[in-house]
């Protein structure tokens, strides 16, 4: 210790390590984590099951794993998307296209949105059908390309990929565990028992 410090009493220098966030600089920016770790950290707090996969077979392994920790294996599957049926097609899955008939629902969606860590589907994954209509649990197969900061950007996104017909009942899943109290903001939105295949595609 200098002879100033143990005359005066000083106290050391804070190291680097310890400086918090409140000790920044009042008009320094925000420390901004990368997409993929917000989207992952909102969506597991939403109640959200995450499974991140480096190829197609450890999609498939992870569907598989699902299915056995749920006893699915003899329930049929809701899949209403015929790309994603053939994807899949040596999963063997028993799907349906009829709702009351089926278990848990094997889907796509149009954006992984990192601010809310919700998911936003369209007409091309669900139709012309309600959230509340369709299975309580969904297996949503997306990818890492999907991520966008927030809906808006999700939205010109579809608008753009869809110059010819702009696919119409979009909207959001953002509840994936059942809520006692209910705030406002979750009316009418529907809770789902979710699980996310998230290939890397990047």
């Amino acid at each position: 210790m200098s002879l100033f410090r143990k005359i005066f009493g000083l106290k050391a220098d804070k190291s680097d390590d310890e400086l918090k966030s409140t000790d920044r600089g009042r008009y320094m920016p925000e420390v901004k984590l990368p997409i993929d770790e917000r989207f992952t950290i909102n969506f597991k707090a939403n109640g959200g099951k995450f499974l991140y996969c480096e190829n197609l077979s450890e999609v498939f392994q992870n569907l598989e794993n699902i299915i056995q920790e749920n006893a699915w294996d003899s329930k049929n599957v809701l899949l209403l998307d015929s790309n994603l049926k053939d994807k899949f097609k040596n999963s063997d899955l028993k799907s349906t296209r009829a709702i009351s008939e089926a278990t848990y629902f094997l889907t796509t969606c149009e954006n992984l949105i990192a601010n809310d860590g919700s998911l936003l589907i369209s007409s091309n994954q669900i139709f012309e059908k309600k959230l509340n209509e369709l299975p309580l649990n969904f297996v949503v197969f997306g990818t890492t390309s999907q991520m966008v900061e927030n809906i808006g950007e999700g939205l010109r996104g579809i608008k753009s990929k869809n110059r010819q017909k702009i696919p119409t009942n979009i909207t959001t899943i953002k509840q994936f565990k059942a809520q006692d109290d209910k705030d406002f903001l979750s009316y009418g939105s529907s809770a789902k028992n979710l699980y996310l295949l998230l290939l890397e595609d990047l």
